[in-house]
């Protein structure tokens, strides 16, 4: 099961699916704000949401887990 970490740190600001839902290969789970930009936070691999592990308006780190999926 690919975890999906953040490659910024920055702000969460929408969350795209949520667990249960499919997703494919360079789909957007989630959308992070940094230094005033959106940058999309994208599966790796074709599967379905497992968990989502974040909120919006939540602050992450770069390298901490966004969303899990199977």
């Amino acid at each position: 099961m690919p975890n999906i970490p953040a490659h910024i740190t920055g702000t969460v600001v929408r969350v795209e699916k949520s667990p249960g839902e499919s997703v494919s290969a360079g789909e957007a789970i989630v959308i992070l704000e940094s230094m005033k930009m959106e940058m999309p936070v994208e599966s790796p691999v074709d599967g379905r949401v497992k968990e989502i592990r974040v909120k919006e308006g939540q602050a992450v780190a770069e390298g901490d887990v966004l969303a899990v999926v199977e």
